[in-house]
């Protein structure tokens, strides 16, 4: 049985069980990952509000570290911090801690009672802060780290980068207790000083207490199975809205969220912008999968379409990365020419505005050409859109979009080019078949022996390139792939 990874999780002892490191078990155990507590302070808070907390000597936390580091966490997260004494103890346990550091900055309670004073938040801007990988402020602590108000997404966003300035490489800023509740920020510290925004409609539910605890458990669990910041960040985003679905009550009074386990909704999924605002909903790019998109061959000449379009291929993409001007526009005037002539769906790939000019079936664009392309552009014109993922955050910023498909992979090790992502797996498509309510083609190393596999786990598309391209006969081979999806999917 392979071991569970461990999640450091530093913080107070909630009696209500709302929050503190009670949540923080439960995000950590939904997700996966074994949460090693460390207790900072037992507070005594219910009904009434808080009536004390009861902080541990600076002696019983290293005590607690030393003991909790023996299992050898992946990653910490550090919430309630009720003094200035343990402050300095979690600053040197920090320094030399060999992993993520996400810090939630947990300046109060939500029933009632401050934590920090002044020169606690000086202490803390100096010394741990610099030391986080993430910062998770709800938006009235961003307010207090930063010394600003924050009453517009311009504001917010500075409040982000003056913590950046104080040396934390991101910041994701809670929504939660603003205006725009569903919103909220990941900002990363670049020379761009990129803005990600994450939105996902309000849920009408007040059996919400501890959603703060367990959105920064969330993140530090993600990081601890090894996901990247921006991929950890959606999976929390969207464990908390699981969460939120399932939050139950108690006895008359509102109750904790719940998180049920991995998310694996599609309604939780948030939609990703990178950009100063986020955009308003797009609408739905027009429909591929009408018949279905079935084998669906990658090639870099129009002369593989006059090959293969005869066959039966109903779905064809054209990528080609060694012509420019006059030559490139021929071939994929040929290549367009030729899909009418048979019916197929061509899908241009990166050049968007010749597929617009040319008036071609649709374009397909991988993460990196979605920043060029005029999207709006592509929607007016009328052409589909295919888009490629690899990852949570990806996948994300496709559904933004609402592409007429989005491309899952590699899904096998793949030869074609140099990728820097695991491959998926059968259990890693699965995974996106079971949350994504669109038409998904697989890519990345699947041959004929590989075709049944994918196919039967309902994918609409199986894109190949050099399966086909290099094979010994690849009319043969196309021809023999055609019939096997067939069989598989009866269309």
């Amino acid at each position: 049985m392979t071991p569970r990874p461990v999640l450091l999780c530093i913080g107070g002892n909630d009696s209500s069980g709302l929050a503190g490191l009670a949540a923080d078990q439960r995000a950590a155990h939904a997700l996966g990952v074994h949460c090693a507590s460390v207790v900072t302070a037992t507070t005594a808070q219910g009904r009434a509000g808080l009536q004390a907390i009861n902080a541990c000597t600076p002696e019983a936390l290293q005590s607690q570290l030393a003991a909790a580091t023996s299992l050898n966490p992946m990653a910490m997260k550090i919430g309630l911090v009720p003094n200035s004494a343990q402050l300095q103890v979690l600053t040197e346990f920090a320094r030399g801690f060999d992993g993520p550091v996400v810090l939630d900055p947990v300046m109060g309670s939500s029933a009632g009672g401050a934590f920090w004073d002044e020169h606690m938040l000086a202490q803390a801007l100096d010394t741990l802060v610099p030391l986080t990988t993430i910062l998770t402020p709800n938006l009235p602590e961003l307010a207090r780290l930063c010394g600003a108000p924050i009453h517009d997404r311009a504001s917010r966003r500075r409040a982000c980068h003056s913590l950046h300035e104080r040396g934390t490489p991101w910041v994701l800023s809670k929504g939660g207790h603003g205006d725009e509740p569903g919103l909220d920020l990941l900002s990363e510290n670049t020379e761009s000083q990129q803005a990600h925004w994450l939105r996902l409609p309000q849920l009408d539910n007040c059996h919400s207490r501890g959603s703060g605890c367990a959105m920064a458990t969330s993140v530090a669990a993600a990081l601890a199975l090894g996901y990247s910041i921006k991929d950890a960040v959606v999976i929390a985003k969207m464990a908390i809205h699981e969460g939120l679905q399932h939050g139950y009550a108690l006895a008359d009074q509102s109750g904790p969220v719940a998180i049920p386990g991995f998310p694996r909704s599609g309604s939780a999924l948030p939609s990703w912008h990178s950009g100063p605002e986020p955009l308003a909903a797009r609408a739905a790019f027009p429909d591929c999968n009408t018949p279905s998109l079935g084998l669906y061959p990658v090639v870099d000449r129009s002369a593989w379409l006059a090959r293969l379009l005869p066959l039966g291929v109903s779905t064809i993409q054209l990528r080609i990365k060694d012509l420019s001007g006059d030559e490139l526009i021929q071939e994929l005037r040929e290549g367009i020419s030729l899909a009418r002539r048979y019916g197929a769906r061509l899908f241009v790939n990166d050049y968007w505005e010749l597929a617009i000019e040319l008036g071609a079936y649709g374009v397909h664009l991988g993460q990196e050409d979605l920043d060029e392309a005029d999207i709006d552009a592509l929607h007016q014109a009328g052409l589909r859109l295919g888009t490629s993922t690899h990852c949570h955050y990806e996948v994300a910023r496709a559904h933004s979009l609402r592409p007429s498909y989005i491309a899952i992979g590699p899904v096998y090790p793949t030869t074609s080019k140099d990728m820097p992502w695991v491959p998926h797996g059968l259990d890693g498509f699965r995974y996106w078949r079971d949350v994504l309510d669109y038409p998904l083609v697989a890519i990345g190393g699947i041959n004929e022996a590989r075709l049944d596999a994918v196919a039967r786990l309902g994918a609409e598309g199986v894109a190949m390139i050099s399966a086909i391209t290099q094979a010994a006969s690849p009319e043969d081979s196309t021809r023999a792939m055609i019939a096997r999806l067939s069989s598989i999917t009866g269309r």
